[in-house]
């Protein structure tokens, strides 16, 4: 393995309370995990992809897809509170105690499908070029812009959160973006020492809205198999 090295981190703990067994549940007949580890893997950025995980059953969907599970994740760090970045931490420092091999970590949350190699490494070559100390996928706000956000009071009236965008035209509006846990960066050492992604100076790498998606509901997982399923029936057309 090269002194300087890249890791790709698969958080994936068994529990999810809204979308139960998400991780290794079959989406468009492969486990949904599988599309991250080909990700990572097709990218050929990554001197290990390892998933993170509490599960056995997670495990050795894992392994079979081509990814490694060099250990079980403990349970404090798999309930419903713990910081995702946390996971990736323990992963980076288990495999590297000393803080010799890797030089860049990358976090893969496996509910975002629909990212590909192609993302990977697309985001892979701004986090080289600006030299960052961190960076987020993010995508942008769709057809309801953000600036018109308004708070109900319980009156049923409505406050604006922006009222300056209030009233503004959508094509005059700045681009506003939201993070999507497809791709984040860091430098091994930031991320040793500030234990999260959020640092100052952290930059953004813009996916699309499609490739970006999060699964969080049942929902969203109907919208991912729909999606999933054009973008295969487009590049068969193709």
């Amino acid at each position: 393995m090269p002194s300087a090295a890249r890791l790709a981190v698969i958080p994936a703990r068994g529990g999810s309370r809204r979308v139960p067994g998400k991780n290794i549940r079959p989406l468009c007949g492969r486990p949904a995990i599988a599309y991250t580890i080909r990700a990572a893997c097709d990218s050929g950025l990554f001197a290990r992809v390892v998933v993170s995980t509490d599960s056995e059953a997670t495990a050795s969907i894992a392994i079979r897809c081509g990814a490694e599970v060099p250990f079980l994740r403990t349970p404090e760090l798999a309930d419903d509170h713990t910081p995702v970045s946390a996971a990736t931490v323990d992963a980076l420092e288990r495999l590297d105690p000393d803080g010799t091999i890797f030089d860049a970590v990358a976090q893969l949350m496996p509910n975002c499908p629909l990212r590909d190699a192609d993302d990977v490494l697309a985001s892979f070559r701004q986090f080289e070029a600006t030299g960052a100390r961190a960076q987020l996928s993010v995508a942008r706000f769709g057809w309801q812009p953000v600036s018109w956000a308004m708070r109900r009071e319980p009156d049923l009236t409505l406050v604006p959160l922006y009222p300056e965008a209030a009233q503004g035209r959508s094509q005059d509006l700045p681009p506003l973006f939201c993070p999507t846990g497809a791709i984040w960066w860091a430098r091994a050492a930031v991320l040793r020492e500030a234990r999260t992604f959020h640092v100052d100076g952290r930059t953004g790498w813009e996916i699309s809205p499609v490739h970006g998606l999060d699964i969080d509901t049942e929902d969203d997982w109907l919208l991912a198999e729909a999606l999933m399923r054009h973008e295969t029936t487009r590049a068969q057309a193709s």
